[in-house]
């Protein structure tokens, strides 16, 4: 009976320190991991910039090396600190966990030049790791809702705007000639949503008076689009607001067995798996 005592201690203690964002502790390894990801993606864009992998090579891959030990290490704790690990291995964050760090393992399985050079690839997948930084935003949820609510809204949006450019795009292969550029009307169509999106990238441009014309009323036409979108995920992010200063205060406790987080502040039971929260 001591012995399961000591190892439920000791599984609440590793719980608390990497599941709780609301403990001292908890807090303490939330910010060492963020900076942890951070540094790692770094390394992933220096090492792509041939000068300085070519320079400091062996420096990059043993701060790589050190930074996925690291990662390995929480991986496999992560594991051990919940009851039903097969929760955690088949979740988003895990999936994400275990993808960001095995490829500079799997980097070092095959011979071959050739098979080297395609296994390298898998390396970039080191980049999943600032996915992990979602789970630091207080606010991830409230957005999720915002863009979820306002999904019809933004597809009347973008559906307009297919409309406008196809439109426009016709009118520019009716106005231009092939020497502008405008050789078909899917290659027009492609400069209106570029001119319409952005400010144009140049590589097709109108000679036309008329077509300039036009162009310059599709540009201005674009400044007013950029702001619906905005407008209206603001409008409902404020409704999302709103409703969550209504609604019951959850907290970022997580459940020791599924390590399901969102809880009621006066909950005893996980609303997941019904295990006790509070053991």
């Amino acid at each position: 009976m001591k012995r399961q005592k000591h190892n439920a201690t000791w599984r609440n203690l590793l719980h608390e320190i990497i599941y709780e964002a609301d403990t001292p502790l908890g807090k303490s390894f939330d910010i060492g991991l963020f900076v942890l990801i951070i540094v790692s993606v770094v390394l992933v864009m220096l090492e792509s910039v041939k000068e300085i992998d070519a320079a400091y090579h062996s420096q990059l891959l043993t701060c790589e090396w050190v930074i996925t030990i690291l990662f390995t290490i929480e991986y496999i704790a992560r594991i051990a600190a919940i009851k039903k690990p097969l929760r955690y291995v088949l979740s988003f964050y895990g999936i994400i966990d275990l993808v960001s760090t095995i490829p500079l393992y799997i980097s070092y399985f095959f011979v071959g030049s050739q098979v080297l050079l395609a296994v390298r690839a898998l390396r970039l997948l080191r980049v999943f790791r600032i996915l992990k930084l979602v789970q630091f935003l207080g606010e991830a949820s409230q957005l999720k809702s915002a863009l979820k609510a306002s999904r019809n809204k933004i597809a009347v949006f973008i559906y307009t705007v297919l409309i406008l450019s196809v439109i426009m795009g016709t009118i520019m292969y009716w106005v231009e000639s092939d020497s502008s550029g405008f050789t078909s009307i899917p290659r027009s169509i492609y400069w209106a949503i570029v001119t319409l999106t952005t400010v144009g990238y140049g590589d097709i441009a109108p000679q036309t008076p008329i077509g300039q014309l036009i162009a310059t009323m599709v540009m201005i036409l674009g400044y007013g689009i950029i702001a619906v979108p905005t407008g209206i995920v603001t409008s409902e992010f404020t409704k999302q607001g709103i409703n969550e200063d209504k609604k019951v205060h959850l907290n970022t406790q997580c459940c020791p067995t599924c390590a399901k987080e969102g809880h009621r502040d006066d909950a005893a039971h996980c609303f997941n798996c019904g295990s006790t929260l509070n053991e």
